[in-house]
């Protein structure tokens, strides 16, 4: 009980600043515990693309198959610190891809979210991405992240971050590999 109560103090002194560095802090542990470099395969493709919130979603039903209890019996709470990771990562594909920036809850926010910290679009809207990932670890497929971001309000437009709508990042015009757009 003290350790669950010094986690949530913990993770109540996070602030924005951090975030950025907590969600690479997480690729990097996820890789290593892979095994990655150690000849057990090649990293997760946690690129902080749209497409590997698709990953994040199979990275939390994994978790979910141990049962829908977030905190285990022993003392360390491991899905409790995977769940926080995940959505610090899945904040930092909402910065670096829809234009979002990390922001410092204030107290009625932060009683709303119960978190300290979430994201800032460029329309003003905030949203909670680490209770997004709570939210698909409890939920289930439903609540899929990548779904998430792909029906977000408040994103930046494809225009401003230089490049044709409905095109994906690196994609020629007519290479076949990008998204389609059709206008009427």
């Amino acid at each position: 009980m003290e350790r669950e109560r010094g986690v949530r103090r913990a993770r109540a002194r996070v602030r924005a600043g951090d975030m950025r560095r907590l969600a690479a802090v997480f690729v990097e542990r996820a890789d290593a515990a892979r095994g990655v470099g150690a000849g057990a395969g090649p990293p997760l493709p946690l690129d902080y693309s749209v497409a590997s919130l698709r990953v994040v979603d199979f990275l939390v039903d994994g978790l979910r198959k141990g049962g829908t209890e977030r905190q285990r019996a022993d003392d360390q709470h491991p899905v409790d610190g995977a769940l926080f990771g995940l959505g610090a990562y899945v904040g930092e594909v909402m910065v670096r891809r829809a234009g979002a920036r990390w922001t410092d809850f204030d107290a009625s926010q932060r009683a709303y979210f119960g978190q300290s910290v979430g994201v800032r679009m460029p329309d003003g809207r905030v949203w909670n991405p680490l209770g997004r990932v709570v939210n698909r670890f409890t939920v289930g497929p439903e609540a899929s992240l990548q779904n998430f971001y792909l029906t977000l309000h408040g994103r930046r437009s494809d225009q401003a971050q230089g490049r044709e709508p409905g095109r994906a990042p690196g994609r020629a015009p007519g290479d076949g590999r990008g998204r389609h757009t059709r206008t009427l």
